[in-house]
């Protein structure tokens, strides 16, 4: 399963921040994508197949 997602978009992980929010936006992409929490503004960055992994669904495309 191919999924789509582009810089600035809002994206769903299948776990949630410890903060209780499970909206991300995508701030940076590469070999590593930055993201951050849409509640608590804390950002981590996440190797891109692992980010891939974990990707559940895009919520808003920045399209």
């Amino acid at each position: 399963m191919n999924k789509q997602f582009e810089l600035n978009d809002i994206v769903e992980m299948k776990k949630p921040h410890p903060c209780g929010i499970n909206r991300w936006k995508i701030i940076r992409m590469g070999m590593d994508i930055r993201i951050k929490c849409q509640g608590c503004e804390h950002s981590v960055l996440i190797p891109r197949k692992k980010f891939e992994a974990k990707l559940k669904k895009v919520l808003e495309s920045n399209k």
